[in-house]
This record gives structure tokens, C-alpha cells and sequence, in this order.
């Protein structure tokens, strides 16, 4: 019952959340996967880190599929989803974490990065 609920209201989170709500919701998904990740290695649970290492790649797919290509900033997203999708294959190959801290080092400046543009645009009542 208390899952359900928990459920639900994730579900109603996503489907209320703006655009960029949602982008910040993907950042820390894959922030979360990322570490899973790692502590699964750790741990010798290798079906676990390639299912949540798969998770995090999908995420960064996401973000490649609606870059606004009209923008000369897109390619620069671009080069750095594909080196981090990059990077986590190896990481997943290997399973090292090393590789992942350095994958979670970016994604994490991204995503404060995606909170300050968020905090700005709401100052100027945009988003």
C-alpha cells in the first residue's frame, strides 16, 4: 500500500514537472544509477552495475535525442554525452569505478550547472 502511494506520487511528480524540472529529474537519476553502480562493483554484483551503468547511458542517450541542434552550444553537449556514453562502456566492460567517479564528477557539474540556469531563468521569471 505505502509503495503504491510512493508510486503514484512519483508518477504525478514527472507528469506535473516543466521541462526543465524534468531535465534536472534525469540529472539525478543518472547521478543515483551512477552510484548504484559503483557500490554494486564494490559489492562484486556485476549484474546489478551493468543494469544501472545501462540506465545512466539511456539517460544520456535522452539528453542527446533533444539537443536543440539550432544552437551552437548543442555540439558542444553533444561531444561531452558522447565522451561520458563513452566512458561508461569501458566502465561497464571493466567495471571500474574509477571510470565512474570520473563520469559522476561530470554529471554532478552538469547537473549544478542545469540548477543555476534554472535559478537564473526563475529570477527572470522565464521556465
Amino acid at each position: 500500500m505505502v509503495q503504491n502511494g510512493y508510486t503514484h506520487y512519483n508518477n504525478s511528480k514527472v507528469l506535473t514537472a516543466s521541462p526543465a524540472e524534468l531535465t534536472l529529474m534525469l540529472y539525478e537519476g543518472a547521478i543515483k544509477f551512477c552510484n548504484i553502480a559503483v557500490m554494486a562493483i564494490e559489492k562484486k554484483d556485476v549484474m546489478k552495475a551493468h543494469n544501472n551503468i545501462i540506465r545512466v547511458e539511456r539517460i544520456i542517450e535522452e539528453f542527446r535525442s533533444t539537443l536543440d541542434h539550432n544552437y551552437p552550444v548543442a555540439e558542444d553537449f553533444d561531444r561531452v554525452y558522447v565522451y561520458l556514453l563513452k566512458r561508461l562502456l569501458e566502465a561497464n566492460i571493466h567495471k571500474d569505478p574509477e571510470i565512474l567517479e570520473e563520469v559522476l564528477t561530470h554529471l554532478r557539474s552538469m547537473r549544478d550547472t542545469w540548477i543555476e540556469v534554472m535559478k537564473t531563468n526563475r529570477n527572470k521569471g522565464a521556465m
